[in-house]
C-alpha cells in the first residue's frame, strides 16, 4: 500500500502533519487537500492535542497545486467523487475545455471546497504552526497563510508567482497578513519572499537557518502546548473574530471566483495549451524567466 499523502502523528500535547508527496514537491491535489481537512480535525478533536505543527517532506513544503495533473490532464478534481459533480473530473476537464462555455459556478463550486479544506487550518480551534523551508509557492502558500503562525527557514521562497497568469490567491489572506501596500506589491508581480524577508515584513513569526529551523520550531511548539487547550482556544478565537469582522469571507469568495476567470483568459488558455504541448515546467519558465526569479530565486528587479 503507498504511504497517505499526509502523514499524521501526535507526540504528547504536539500533532504534527506531514505533507508526503515528496517526489512531486507535495504537489496539491484533491485527495491531500481532503486528507488534509481530515487529519485537522482529528486533531481539534482529540483531547491530549494542544498545538498543530504542519510540515512537509522532501526539499520543500509544498510548490502549490499539482498543476501536472491540472494543466497537463485538464484539472484537479476527486476520482470518489459522484459522476457529475464538481469534483468529477471529467467535469472539471470540460469546464476548462476552451470550446466549450466555462460555467463559474461549477468552478466555484469546486475550488470552494478547497479553500474550505485550507480554512480548516484557521479555524481549528487549537493552534496551528506552519514550519517552511525550502520552498512554499503557489497554493502552497494558502496552507502557510492559513496557519497561525509560521516559521521559515532563512533561504526558503514563499510568494504566489500565479498572480502573473493563471491564479489568484483563493485564501485571500495576504493583506491580512502584510497589508495592502505590501500585498500589492508581491501581486501586481508575482515576485516571492526569501524567509528572511518574509519576517521583516510580517509574513512570517520567526526565522532561522535551515539547520537550526527544527530546533527552533520545536521549541515554539512545545513553549505553545504548556498552556492550558481552554486558554489556547479563547485567544485564537479572539484573534480571528478580528478577521472575520474585516470582511475574510467576501475576500475569499472573490479570490476564489478570479481564480476561475483567471484559468479561463485568453493568457489562462494559452498557458494551459502551453503546458500541455510542452510541459507544465517549460510554461512555468517561460511564465517566470523574464522576471529573473524563476526556480528559488527571490530576484526583484
Amino acid at each position: 500500500m503507498s504511504e497517505p499523502p499526509v502523514l499524521y502523528e501526535v507526540d504528547g500535547r504536539i500533532a504534527r502533519l506531514t505533507l508526503n508527496r515528496p517526489e512531486r514537491g507535495n504537489g496539491l491535489t484533491r485527495g491531500l487537500i481532503e486528507e488534509l481537512g481530515a487529519c485537522v480535525e482529528r486533531a481539534d478533536l482529540d483531547p491530549a492535542v494542544h498545538v498543530l505543527l504542519l510540515s512537509g517532506n522532501g526539499t520543500g513544503f509544498c510548490g502549490g497545486y499539482d498543476l501536472v495533473e491540472s494543466a497537463e490532464e485538464g484539472g484537479h478534481g476527486s476520482r470518489q467523487a459522484p459522476p457529475g459533480s464538481p469534483l468529477d473530473p471529467a467535469v472539471v476537464a470540460a469546464n476548462h475545455d476552451p470550446s466549450r462555455v466555462w460555467d463559474p459556478m461549477v468552478d466555484y463550486a469546486m475550488m470552494s471546497r478547497n479553500v474550505r479544506a485550507f480554512m480548516s487550518l484557521l479555524e481549528c480551534g487549537k493552534p496551528v504552526v506552519c514550519k517552511v523551508h525550502g520552498f512554499c509557492v503557489a497554493g502552497g502558500t494558502d496552507l502557510a497563510l492559513c496557519s497561525d503562525l509560521l516559521v521559515i527557514a532563512e533561504d526558503a521562497k514563499i510568494g504566489y508567482p500565479p498572480a502573473r497568469v493563471w491564479g489568484s490567491p483563493t485564501t485571500a489572506l495576504w493583506a491580512h497578513r502584510i497589508g495592502a501596500q505590501r500585498a500589492k506589491r508581491l501581486l501586481f508581480t508575482g515576485d516571492s519572499l526569501s524567509g528572511r524577508e518574509a519576517v521583516e515584513w510580517g509574513l512570517a513569526i520567526e526565522c532561522a537557518p535551515a539547520e537550526e529551523l527544527d530546533e527552533r520550531c520545536e521549541a515554539l511548539v512545545r513553549r505553545i502546548a504548556r498552556m492550558p487547550l481552554n486558554q489556547l482556544r479563547m485567544m485564537k478565537l479572539l484573534v480571528n473574530e478580528s478577521l472575520h469582522h474585516q470582511g475574510l469571507h467576501a475576500s475569499q469568495v472573490l479570490g476564489t471566483i478570479f481564480d476561475g476567470i483567471a484559468r479561463h483568459t485568453e493568457e489562462g488558455y494559452a498557458f494551459q495549451r502551453r503546458a500541455m504541448e510542452a510541459g507544465f515546467r517549460q510554461a512555468v519558465r517561460e511564465r517566470d524567466e523574464p522576471f529573473g526569479d524563476l526556480g528559488r530565486s527571490t530576484f526583484k528587479g
